[in-house]
């Protein structure tokens, strides 16, 4: 009988493939461990998962947390922990770096870009990691949103651009790719509406206008600057 992958999910969200139940103290030992990507020290573990607990105490829950995860997703060796799974950050990081390579990318390739790293979760060892993902696709989706409207794909150009724009609504470089995106497919009112949106943000947020070259470059659809 062949044996099912084994996948641990943090993009968008925490998953398990197969399903299986995690209590909470291993729902955040698996989180870690997937976000780490190779193995961790207990000592750094514990510390990093229980930082207000004494040593002894935050090793503790970390032996509490292995015991409460299912059978043979947590490798121990040594003193070292691991996932035996594979993750959707490495196949997110590589669909990103195909994108800043210049080349396109699939339309669940968008999707999986589209999210953030543990979204709602706030503790002190994700902050980082999540802020340097979020750049990361940023960059990545509006990268691939000018590959595809280089090559004529301007389907899957306007969902990157879009992807961008959301993660990163006062982006001009993204609203830019986005703008570029519906004029290749002379649809103007979406170009307008996009630049519009993105005027009035500016706005209010930083009390700007976009760039005049964006302006300029929507003027044979008389738009305001």
């Amino acid at each position: 009988m062949a044996i099912s992958r084994r996948i641990v999910a943090i993009v968008g969200r925490l998953g398990v493939h197969p399903m299986v139940r995690l209590p909470l103290p291993a729902r955040r030992l698996f989180a870690y461990l997937a976000l780490s990507g190779a193995p961790v020290a207990r000592g750094v573990a514990s510390a990093a998962l229980w930082p207000d607990c004494p040593d002894d105490v935050g090793r503790a829950n970390l032996r509490r947390a292995i015991w409460n995860a299912p059978d043979g997703w947590i490798v121990s060796t040594g003193d070292e922990l691991s996932l035996d799974a594979e993750t959707d950050l490495a196949e997110a990081e590589a669909a990103a770096g195909r994108a800043i390579g210049g080349h396109e990318l699939s339309l669940a390739d968008i999707k999986l870009l589209s999210s953030d790293i543990l979204p709602g979760w706030h503790e002190e060892w994700v902050l980082a990691d999540q802020e340097r993902f979020r750049l990361l696709r940023v960059q990545a989706l509006e990268a691939a949103c000018r590959t595809m409207i280089a090559s004529s794909q301007f389907v899957l150009a306007t969902q990157a651009g879009s992807a961008a724009l959301a993660a990163e609504p006062l982006r001009e470089s993204a609203a830019e790719a986005l703008i570029e995106a519906h004029l290749a497919q002379n649809n103007r009112y979406e170009a307008v509406r996009c630049y519009r949106s993105l005027s009035e943000r500016l706005k209010d947020e930083l009390g700007v206008h976009p760039h005049p070259s964006l302006a300029a470059r929507l003027r044979p659809c008389r738009v305001a600057s």
